[in-house]
């Protein structure tokens, strides 16, 4: 169960990765490098007090962190 105060960094079909609230089928925030997302993704994350979620290629959750 994911809480609607989370952003998750999930890779792209056509590369990248693109930062969105839970729920959300738009991305906020596309980015061409993983580093770049976490970087932008923790500011976001910062700024509106929500937890950050970062997925590998595969999906799966590789770590989170949370403001």
């Amino acid at each position: 169960f994911h809480s609607p105060k989370e952003h998750h960094a999930v890779s792209t079909i056509h590369g990248g990765l693109d930062v969105k609230r839970n729920g959300s089928h738009t991305a906020i925030i596309h980015t061409n490098t993983k580093a770049t997302a976490i970087k932008q993704c923790r500011i976001l994350s910062k700024v509106e007090s929500t937890e950050f979620i970062i997925h590998g290629k595969d999906g799966r959750i590789q770590r989170s962190d949370s403001y």
